[in-house]
């Protein structure tokens, strides 16, 4: 396994649509590549790898210096791995999109791509994602096997390549969700609530 680990970016989303300027955040993951137009890998399991979810990244990922941007299909019944594990493998930065987190972790391990992409950051490929695709990066998030019962909260891994915990654009519930998910771990824990055009820059170590 390399020492060269790369910063995970983790950023909120939630505003930006009608920026006339690249988008500094993304900017600035894309830059971790250190490439003249770094080639990126899309995954987009959250939203189902919607179609228009993925053209809509495309053009402000090239604003912003991006070369080829890739969709690696993954949730599809009939996704071609192997080829996802090569688009993947093959790009310079890899970024999980926006869209459901239980959703998109399910279709990960569904296929078997959870170690896959541990695999593939640890080898020393920079990581980004977006909304749901932050959360997906991070440790765990939380569900409720019954919306209706509080009691049923309970928490479940997700990819772990960024070693924190943290919610995304939710600033308006008062990050009810994160407090809830911290109040299952033990006392002390601390979580990451990024507000709507926020981001954090995760190292290996945690800071």
């Amino acid at each position: 396994m390399t020492t060269n680990l790369k910063p995970v970016y983790l950023l909120a989303g939630g505003r930006g649509r009608n920026r006339q300027t690249p988008d500094p955040l993304i900017l600035a993951a894309i830059r971790e590549c250190n490439i003249e137009f770094p080639s990126v890998a899309y995954i987009g399991t959250a939203s189902g790898d919607d179609r228009t979810f993925f053209d809509f990244i495309v053009r402000s990922f090239r604003e912003c210096g991006a070369g080829e941007v890739t969709h690696a299909l993954i949730a599809p019944r009939d996704a071609d791995l192997k080829q996802a594990r090569k688009i993947i493998a093959s790009a310079d930065i890899v970024y999980v999109s926006g869209g459901d987190v239980e959703r998109g972790m399910k279709a990960l391990e569904e296929k078997d791509m959870v170690g896959f992409l541990k695999d593939i950051y640890n080898q020393g490929k920079p990581f980004f994602g977006i909304s749901a695709g932050s959360i997906m990066l991070a440790d765990e998030w939380i569900r409720w096997r019954d919306p209706e019962d509080d009691s049923t909260a309970e928490l479940f891994p997700c990819l772990g390549i960024a070693p924190v915990i943290c919610d995304t654009h939710d600033e308006a519930a008062g990050w009810e969700e994160l407090r809830a998910a911290l109040a299952l771990k033990e006392d002390g824990a601390r979580g990451y609530g990024l507000v709507s055009g926020s981001a954090i820059k995760v190292f290996p170590d945690g800071r």
